[in-house]
């Protein structure tokens, strides 16, 4: 019998647009023997976790990553890796690095094509970000195909495109909202990939000591809003910060100093979700500061380690990811300053088993999993 198999394609391209195809590659597609449920771990980052919640919870077998490159002429080694690597650190998950056609976003890819036709489709296709083409849909016909435009605008690609999905995952019902009215008969669902499947292996309490007040996990990218935590550290003289920055311009180092903060900014470049881990303990109090943002992951791995968060109250996506027993939400400027004073001088109880309940993998995945059961029994009802 063959194995149930789930598909999560990431919008990440090493080279956009890439140059035309002139070599093929051959790829069998053979996948590694499916894992017992129990060896599964779910931990990683948005792109694993939701795969392996698949896996542990029973609705596929096995999973893969796809993401694609755009170069021609490249070999396995310069790709990164071979086509069909398992991971080795997650069992049952393999990653699969395809090359794109020479057009900009959404990507086709005729690779990805011929292995589909190769192999078979897979039983559920997640399409994250900047999306695919029509190829890659066609020639994965009969999935229960799902999108998540990971960022804060609703859809990231164009209508035609998007009446092929079954299901759309978003991180807020104004998001939903727009899907449905552009999209008719859209199903939606608000279960953003990041904050939900939320991974209690990855992040915990390390017991480890408080040496700084407030911790900003985010990318060095003005729409993160870096100054909004910078404002409200100059209105309370003292206070220490860490940031850790994945990626982006390196100026806040700069900014911090400019202004006499006591700000330790670690990266970039980016550090492991472990390391991270062990950084955010570090702090008493997480915070996001981004307006025009997708729902961040940061938001309850804060909690899952147990941190309160502070958010900025303009964040268009994710709000319902602090709740008041776990922090606050408040204004830019004497606002956020002030909420910052409270939550650090009076913090709320542990917010961390609250948050496996509420945003764990294993209450995501139920949510996820009941939304394809009832789309393949509306399939059936469609056949009868």
């Amino acid at each position: 019998m063959c194995s149930r198999r789930l598909v999560v394609i990431s919008d990440y391209c090493s080279h956009v647009p890439p140059l035309p195809l002139t070599q093929q590659r051959h790829d069998q597609g053979a996948l590694p023997p499916a894992p017992l449920r129990e060896q599964v771990r779910v931990t990683g980052g948005y792109l694993e976790r939701l795969p392996l919640a698949a896996i542990a919870a029973g609705l596929v077998d096995q999973a893969e990553i796809w993401s694609f490159a755009g170069r021609c002429g490249e070999s396995d080694a310069e790709l990164g890796r071979p086509l069909g690597m398992p991971d080795a650190d997650r069992p049952g998950l393999t990653r699969r690095m395809f090359r794109a056609d020479p057009h900009e976003a959404p990507y086709g890819s005729a690779e990805a094509v011929r292995h589909l036709r190769l192999t078979r489709a897979p039983d559920i296709l997640c399409v994250w970000g900047l999306g695919v083409r029509h190829d890659v849909l066609d020639a994965a016909h009969g999935a229960v195909t799902i999108y998540n435009s990971i960022d804060a605008p609703s859809l990231r690609i164009s209508d035609d495109l998007a009446a092929r999905f079954d299901l759309f995952l978003t991180g807020a019902t104004w998001q939903s909202a727009e899907i449905e009215a552009r999209i008719p008969g859209a199903r939606t669902c608000v279960l953003p990939i990041g904050p939900n499947f939320a991974a209690d292996l990855t992040f915990f309490p390390t017991g480890a000591a408080k040496d700084r007040d407030v911790v900003y996990v985010a990318c060095a990218q003005p729409y993160k809003r870096h100054d909004i935590l910078f404002d409200a550290l100059k209105r309370r003289p003292g206070t220490t910060a860490l940031l850790v920055v994945g990626y982006g311009e390196d100026d806040l180092r700069a900014e911090a100093d400019r202004r006499g903060l006591d700000v330790e900014i670690v990266g970039p470049p980016g550090v492991s979700h472990d390391e991270v881990n062990r950084l955010i303990n570090r702090a008493r109090l997480g915070v996001v500061c981004g307006q025009h943002d997708g729902a961040p992951a940061i938001l309850t791995e804060y909690q899952l380690a147990g941190l309160p968060v502070l958010a900025n109250a303009n964040l268009v996506c994710g709000l319902d990811h602090v709740p008041a027993d776990a922090g606050a939400v408040a204004e830019p400027g004497a606002p956020f300053a002030a909420a910052m004073d409270r939550l650090l001088a009076f913090p709320p109880p542990d917010p961390r088993p609250a948050a496996i309940a509420r945003w764990g993998w294993r209450t995501s995945i139920a949510r996820l999993g009941a939304e394809i059961a009832a789309i393949r029994m509306d399939r059936q009802k469609e056949t009868a």
